[in-house]
């Protein structure tokens, strides 16, 4: 009986990782402000900005916004606001300081980009 546990130990233990492993492993987001913007128009500007959408990373695990302070989580190429005002928002990182908001689990229109300088 003793040599069936140890398998089926292994396959439980196995079981509980494989969630964790396919959300993507835990991670942070640059430090500093993203500004967000909708696309603009061919015939207007490149961007219309939505400030009420800007954030700041403060630190590995911290971002302030307009409407308040919270927690944010990023797991890949996932960012999601944990706590805060923002809780449940997420982004999708498109690459080192681009961001677009989720939006019905796919990436939406919105894009946040990091600013510099």
């Amino acid at each position: 009986m003793k040599r069936f546990a140890t398998p089926i130990l292994l396959l439980c233990v196995a079981s509980l990782a494989a969630p964790a492993i396919a959300q993507g492993q835990i991670g942070t987001v640059e430090r500093g402000r993203y500004v967000c913007e909708l696309p603009g128009t061919a015939a207007g500007s490149v961007g219309i900005a939505q400030p009420d959408e800007n954030f700041t990373i403060l630190s590995a695990s911290r971002y302030s916004s307009p409407q308040g302070e919270g927690t944010y989580l990023r797991r890949g190429n996932r960012l999601t606001m944990t706590s805060g005002p923002r809780n449940g928002d997420s982004y999708a990182i498109q690459s080192n300081g681009f961001l677009r908001k989720i939006e019905n689990g796919e990436p939406g229109r919105l894009r946040c980009i990091r600013q510099t300088g």
